[in-house]
């Protein structure tokens, strides 16, 4: 592997060549000089890259880092300040994502760009129905969908509503959609972070058939791990510039970790034996049923202790979200018992009435629970604690209280930029759960529930919220963890608690075999196993 070492943009910059591009083929894709200015905020700085055809190649950074504004641009949807996109050798002007489509350019979105109500059929043809009789496009895209399903292992119901499939053939679906229009480039945006650890394989083993059939994918994800599972090669970002690349096959996890962090990153949890002390929070038989009288919640029984953290794995969808509403006060429970602190959760006790008691909560999804897009950081920094006298008096805030909490919270928790008065929406995935962390762990609670902590985070900030949780549990404080990252429980839970189908399948230490958790999250006790 040829090797050119040189200073770029503050980071050692490592320029490899693939063989294929040794032997002077042209790459599919490569962007040069790319800058991009979001007001203040440098969002890529001089980007350079090559990828060649036929391959999978990795983009991975810090959340902020501009690994998403640079597929953006790729794709459309913003436009360069300046900068050069090459396809194929060829200069390209992309002025929308109607350009990129019709160059062979496909984008599966972090979140997905469906019309949940149409089916898939119906979704797979938005944009390229071809005139106006919408049948002879939906007779040829069934078609090209039963080819497209039998190549690539993508199968899914062409009938079927989008809003009712599972979130892994969603999925397939957002890849058949860019198939069905032509695409040869293929880019994918935190493709995992919505699936369970088989359908993120079985995906992978698509990713791969379409690699060997001659696609180009562009993998933009912050689990270290998939890259070195799946990339051939891997282009690392910072603050908006690309200060390393590597062959995937010539790396390393800790090596990668180094270059996208700009220093040593402590890959595993670091923590004493707990000290549990009373019981802070008591779940007593506890039931909650839907609409339709099925028992989300069933008969669920534990109980979480000062100073220890409590996880509960499982594969999304088999009741931890609804138990968490329940506990946190969202819903009410159909029967069972939650008691916090000696006194019973009743009927009439709101989420706000519940964190004057000092239970704090965290939401599994950040954006319709977490904070308003629309606030600025400072007023989504205060969600749920804007009654506290430090803030203001009745209903009149001190609005340089709110911004200078605000932008002490930002600094202890390194969110970035440290801006107060910018829009929550503005800020990466990693930088919004550390806003609604700093606010939930600032309170003070004696109880904290936390939902998927680290969803779409990447490394260098789940490093520092894992090491803030076990801090909190250090003071004394109880934590209830559920978090569908397997890994995560093992590291940070002091006792694992296994759900499926609403129901707990048992509790487990930390150290418990991997295999005999897996079978546990799918329903499958000891003694069947």
């Amino acid at each position: 592997m040829a090797r050119v070492a040189g200073i770029f943009g503050g980071g050692v910059f490592i320029l490899s060549h693939l063989t294929a591009l040794n032997r002077g083929m042209t790459p599919a894709i490569e962007l040069i000089n790319i800058d991009k200015r979001f007001g203040a905020v440098h969002a890529n700085n001089n980007v350079s890259i090559a990828i060649a055809a036929g391959t999978i190649h990795g983009i991975i950074g810090e959340n902020g880092a501009g690994k998403s504004t640079l597929m953006s641009i790729l794709f459309g949807f913003y436009q360069a300040d300046k900068g050069e996109c090459r396809l194929r050798g060829k200069p390209e002007k992309i002025k929308s994502s109607t350009d990129a489509i019709a160059l062979g350019i496909g984008m599966v979105h972090q979140h997905f760009m469906l019309v949940e109500p149409f089916t898939v059929l119906e979704n797979i043809i938005l944009g390229a129905e071809g005139g106006a009789l919408i049948g002879p496009a939906l007779d040829k895209a069934r078609a090209a969908l039963k080819h497209l399903a039998d190549e690539y292992e993508l199968d899914v119901d062409p009938d079927a509503i989008v809003g009712e499939l599972p979130v892994g053939l969603q999925q397939r679906v957002e890849i058949l959609k860019a198939l069905y229009k032509g695409a040869e480039v293929l880019i994918l945006d935190e493709p995992t972070g919505v699936l369970t650890p088989a359908e993120a394989d079985h995906l992978f083993r698509i990713l791969k058939q379409l690699r060997d059939q001659g696609k180009t994918i562009i993998l933009i994800t912050h689990k270290l791990r998939e890259i070195m599972a799946i990339t051939d090669r891997v282009s690392v970002m910072r603050r908006g510039e690309v200060v390393a690349e590597f062959d995937t096959s010539k790396t390393n996890v800790g090596e990668l970790a180094e270059a996208m962090v700009g220093r040593r990153v402590l890959l595993r949890v670091e923590k004493t034996r707990a000290k549990p002390g009373n019981v802070v929070l008591d779940v007593r038989h506890l039931t909650w049923r839907d609409k339709k009288n099925i028992a989300r919640v069933d008969d669920v029984s534990f109980n979480v202790r000062k100073g220890e953290i409590v996880g509960i794995a499982g594969v999304s969808g088999n009741g931890q979200s609804e138990l968490l509403d329940v506990i946190t006060g969202i819903a009410k429970a159909s029967s069972g018992e939650v008691i916090f602190k000696d006194q019973p959760v009743g009927i009439k006790d709101s989420p706000a009435e519940l964190r004057k008691r000092g239970l704090a909560h965290v939401p599994e999804d950040r954006h319709h629970r977490g904070l308003i897009s629309t606030f600025t950081a400072a007023e989504s920094a205060i969600l749920g604690y804007q009654s506290n006298p430090a803030l203001g008096k009745g209903f009149r805030l001190n609005r340089d209280a709110v911004v200078a909490q605000s932008l002490k919270q930002m600094q202890e928790f390194d969110v970035r930029p440290a801006d107060p008065h910018l829009k929550s929406a503005k800020f990466s995935g990693g930088n919004q759960q550390k806003i609604i962390l700093a606010r939930e762990i600032g309170s003070n609670p004696d109880l904290l529930i936390v939902g998927q902590p680290t969803r779409g985070v990447d490394i260098g900030a789940i490093e520092f919220i894992h090491r803030r949780l076990i801090e909190l549990r250090d003071q004394g404080k109880a934590i209830l963890l559920v978090s569908v990252e397997l890994d995560e429980i093992r590291s940070l839970s002091d006792r694992i608690l296994v759900m499926f189908a609403g129901r707990v399948m048992g509790e487990r230490p930390p150290s418990a075999d991997e295999r005999e958790l897996g079978l546990l999250m799918a329903g499958v006790g000891k003694e069947a196993a």
